[in-house]
């Protein structure tokens, strides 16, 4: 038998337990301790599909859907199994630098390497992408009033593209290693030369595959928003999360396509002996720095945008207001947009350009600032005045504003070339990205399912659980990373593994506390969701208003059904439901019901996302019959696909109006609570609105109430 035609380059010295085996240490077995982990895992969940019985459910109800809600659900499932692996190696990052004082430490300079460069890419790739895409895709057709978005099939082959790209990552624990080179990969050292291994190509895959899903969806959420708002929804009545999301998705389709072609170059390099990025031949690795950095900082925005737009959401709601400026909000976040592709160089101040390009993108850096600013304070002047009740969400948001302000003054020094030149290669620059980045869009997300999550699936999160999460969460981020500030002044250098100045070991000491109560504080959030699924009839919110809410996601029941909207909604201010609310008209009874198209299961997009899956892993290994079998077989489900004709099947209107009219009856007989009443079992998703508290009684009952406020 001749193994490589088989297997390729994988020998049995590939997997992660050989090292143990023939080079023993402390290093070598955390490696095979998280390899078990993954094997272990992985045959954990096959056991327990196993044994429920699983399978078929998973198989119909998910794998194979195609609606957007259920799409949206896989994505944020996927972030937070991928930000379990990343907090963790994030935890050894820091144990080891805190050890490494003396110059030891219990990690090797490559397992290190390893893993900075795992998290990195896994933080950016697969947590704050799927984790956004995931939100947009769940709550913007809704916010909308459109039954999906225009492209259901290719929302799925999105989704299963990023988890092929997330499962290449995952394998990578058990079968090879992954790249030392940084989660930005920077040629030449990730060229064949330097890295001649199979990490550098596991990257290169991974993220070419996220990278693709990601313009889909951006095509697909522009296309939506533009296509399906239902009648009277123009743009400027549209809610701020709806604006963030068309904004976000404009800047995937033209930011993703640089990496894209950065990735495919690089392969290139290493696969086929081309000089892109290498000096020799023509080649010149700063054109991969620009291209790189062409996706890089809007990327930046691509993370940050759905964020600032779930803040939006949060403290309007939280507040009991109106959000304040909602124009300048709007202008604010189209001006980040535009100017978030004019200022990819300050990513490379310190490598040669002029001082007149420096101080160019310098200028634009700072200038990203001002609409920034808009938005703070837009958010702040909303909760002047407002009925502010401090819910876990809210508690987020505020230590968002503190966190996010101090992490913004720290951007503007650094669009300054001088002081950049002087810290770009330390710790304060990892505390700057972190210090946008975590409390920006990690908490953002975490805000948007304490916020959405009741929405999704009937009932409310454990509050008190969420708030033990949030009291880990906020100081862990404060002592995790404000100390790398003072690191990076006293010269300590990113990506290095041990250390020889004894007076950075306090400073370390608190980083790797805050680590641990960061960790503590997804323990939290995952005993909270635990705990909420065994309490869900107690917190059961299933009428679908829970928190007062003021856009049209709130209208419909919790969770929704497949076709969202019985009919669809007539829009004629902004705000649209909580208008609907105060005038007496929400839950009234259409005057027709209509037969629905919704689209059917199918195989194809987990077809589209395994073969894709197997082609890149025999791109790595150089498993030449995989890479072409897999590549036939996936193109072969494409135009198989290309061959259906019935993709769509029909709710007769019967059902959609039994199930719609039962909701509006359960909506009636259903008192409304106050805000006081919020987080008691007597909110079962019917709020009174804020300003008719006051007439609470007749609310409940559904008369009409005037107001004029």
């Amino acid at each position: 038998m001749n193994w490589e035609l088989i297997f390729g380059q994988i020998k049995w010295t590939s997997f992660v337990f050989a090292g143990m085996i023939e080079n023993p240490s402390l290093s070598e077995a955390i490696a095979s301790g998280a390899g078990s982990i993954a094997v272990l895992g992985a045959l954990g969940t096959v056991v327990l599909l196993t044994v429920k019985g699983w399978w078929v459910p998973l198989w119909r109800d998910w794998l194979t859907s195609v609606d957007h809600k259920k799409v949206g659900i896989m994505y944020i499932v996927l972030a937070l199994v991928m930000f379990a692996r990343a907090v963790i190696e994030a935890a050894l990052m820091r144990a080891q630098q805190l050890a490494a004082t003396d110059g030891g430490g219990f990690l090797s300079a490559d397992h290190f390497g390893q893993l900075f460069s795992t998290h990195g890419t896994i933080m950016i790739f697969f947590v704050a992408m799927p984790f956004i895409t995931g939100l947009m895709n769940y709550v913007m057709p809704l916010q909308i009033g459109a039954r999906d978005v225009s492209f259901p099939l290719l929302n799925a082959i999105s989704l299963m593209l990023t988890m092929a790209g997330a499962i290449l990552i995952m394998v990578s624990l058990v079968v090879g290693q992954f790249s030392t080179g940084g989660w930005s990969a920077y040629p030449p050292f990730t060229g064949i030369d330097f890295s001649p291994g199979e990490g550098v190509d596991y990257w290169i895959w991974a993220v070419s595959l996220g990278s693709i899903g990601s313009t889909l969806t951006g095509l697909n959420f522009a296309v939506t928003i533009y296509k399906k708002r239902c009648p009277g929804m123009s743009l400027f009545r549209m809610p701020l999360f709806t604006w963030t999301t068309l904004c976000t998705s404009i800047l995937m389709i033209f930011a993703m396509a640089p990496l894209t072609a950065a990735t495919v170059m690089l392969a290139l390099d290493r696969y086929a002996g081309f000089h892109f990025f290498t000096n020799g031949d023509g080649g010149n690795m700063m054109n991969y720095a620009n291209l790189f950095w062409l996706f890089g900082h809007p990327e930046v925005y691509i993370l940050i945008l759905p964020a600032f737009g779930v803040w939006s959401e949060v403290v309007a709601t939280y507040s009991s207001k109106r959000i304040y400026g909602y124009t300048s909000l709007v202008y604010a976040t189209m001006c980040i947009a535009v100017l978030s592709f004019a200022v990819w160089l300050h990513h490379f101040f310190t490598m040669g350009q002029s001082a007149n390009v420096n101080a160019i993108f310098g200028i634009a850096t700072m200038i990203i600032g001002v609409p920034t600013g808009v938005k703070v304070y837009d958010w702040l002047l909303t909760m002047v005045g407002g009925r502010i009740r401090l819910t876990t969400a809210m508690l987020f948001h505020i230590n968002f504003l503190l966190t996010f302000i101090l992490g913004g003054m720290t951007g503007v020094l650094l669009a300054n070339p001088g002081i950049d030149f002087q810290v770009h290669n330390t710790l304060f620059l990892v505390a700057h990205f972190h210090n946008m980045i975590i409390p920006g869009v990690l908490f953002g997300m975490f805000a948007a399912v304490q916020f959405w999550f009741p929405k999704a699936f009937g009932f409310r999160l454990h509050e008190g659980l969420g708030r033990a999460s949030f009291w880990c969460f906020a100081p862990g981020f404060l002592l995790a990373f404000f100390p790398l500030y003072w690191l990076g002044m006293m010269g300590a250098t990113r990506r290095t593994f041990t250390w020889s100045n004894p007076d950075y070991l306090p400073w370390f000491a608190l980083a790797m506390l805050g680590a641990a109560l960061i960790l503590a504080g997804f323990a939290f959030m995952v005993a909270q969701i635990v705990v909420s699924v065994r309490r869900r009839a107690e917190l059961a919110a299933p009428l679908g208003d829970p928190w007062d809410g003021r856009a049209l996601e709130w209208s419909i029941p919790s969770p929704p059904p497949a076709w969202n909207f019985a009919v669809l909604p007539q829009v004629t201010a902004r705000d649209a439901f909580y208008e609907a609310k105060k005038d007496g008209t929400a839950y009234r009874s259409p005057a027709a019901y209509e037969d629905i198209e919704v689209p059917r299961n199918t195989a194809t997009a987990p077809l589209i996302g395994l073969f894709a899956c197997a082609w890149a892993f025999g791109l790595v290994w150089h498993i030449w019959w995989l890479v072409i079998v897999s590549f036939v077989l996936l193109w072969a489900v494409v135009i198989a696909r290309s061959f259906a004709t019935h993709t769509e099947e029909i709710v007769p209107a019967a059902t959609v109006k039994a199930a719609n009219e039962a909701f509006l009856a359960a909506v009636r007989a259903t008192p409304g609570v106050t805000r006081d009443q919020e987080m008691t079992a007597a909110n079962r998703g019917r709020a009174i609105p804020e300003s008719l508290e006051a007439s609470a009684g007749a609310f409940a009952s559904g008369a009409t109430v005037e107001v004029t406020r």
